[in-house]
């Protein structure tokens, strides 16, 4: 059975209810939310009896937030994207207080197997004639373009495949491009589509969220996951303990 969890929601738009909601049905408090600057004062006290937060506010706000719950040694799951050009800071700050650190771009079960799928389909069309693109669809409110998915499952064919050296926005026509093709769409809850296309065949890998709640999900699982550990985690280990 697990244990009880006493947890932060740092972020508390419609993300953060719904991973409240998910808390809840677990079996866990949700013992402080944190959704403006001021609140970190009004509320620390209720923040120091928390075992673990889960971040899902903004990126301007994601490393300020892992900063302030590391120094009061809370370890941290974080959903937010577009704090990745200050990975090497963070993980310094993580080591140098002892604490847990677990982040992914993306937190939904099957997005993950689909990861590791992309990673295999990229080692095997390496050195084939297949011309590689990506495909990202999501909800008009997202700030981030290419998502941070996005950017994964791109850098995870690039480190595949040979020809490919960088990825850019919308462009079919340089080489040694892998092209990532960018909508923001309605109240789109996220779609990616890997797409290699020969004069033979088209070979597609395709994952569409139906709603935010699997991202929730998989958030809150990571929270449990963090409970007694140490360290830098990310869904690869979610996915190694559970299958």
């Amino acid at each position: 059975m697990k244990e009880k969890l006493q947890i932060a929601l740092l972020g508390y738009g419609r993300m953060g209810k719904i991973i409240e909601s998910v808390c809840l049905e677990r079996g866990h408090e949700i013992a402080c939310i944190i959704d403006s600057e001021s609140e970190w004062t009004e509320k620390e006290k209720e923040l120091k009896s928390c075992e673990v937060a889960i971040d899902f506010s903004l990126p301007e706000a994601a490393f300020s937030n892992m900063k302030r719950c590391f120094e009061l040694n809370i370890p941290v799951v974080v959903g937010t994207t577009g704090w990745y050009n200050q990975k090497n800071e963070v993980t310094a700050l993580c080591k140098q207080n002892d604490v847990a650190l677990f982040h992914a771009p993306n937190f939904s079960l099957g997005m993950n197997i689909v990861f590791r799928l992309n990673r295999q389909l990229g080692r095997m069309l390496n050195g084939t004639s297949y011309k590689i693109s990506l495909n990202e669809i999501h909800h008009i409110h997202k700030l981030d373009a290419p998502s941070g998915t996005a950017i994964q499952l791109a850098n995870d064919l690039i480190d595949s495949v040979d020809s490919l050296k960088r990825w850019e926005i919308d462009n079919k026509t340089v080489e040694n491009t892998l092209p990532i093709f960018v909508n923001r769409v309605g109240e789109a809850n996220g779609i990616h589509e890997v797409v290699a296309d020969s004069a033979e065949d088209t070979i597609s890998l395709k994952h569409e969220a139906k709603s935010r709640r699997g991202f929730g999900l998989g958030a809150v699982l990571a929270a449990e996951f963090l409970s007694g550990r140490k360290g830098i985690y990310s869904m690869d280990d979610l996915l190694d303990q559970q299958f």
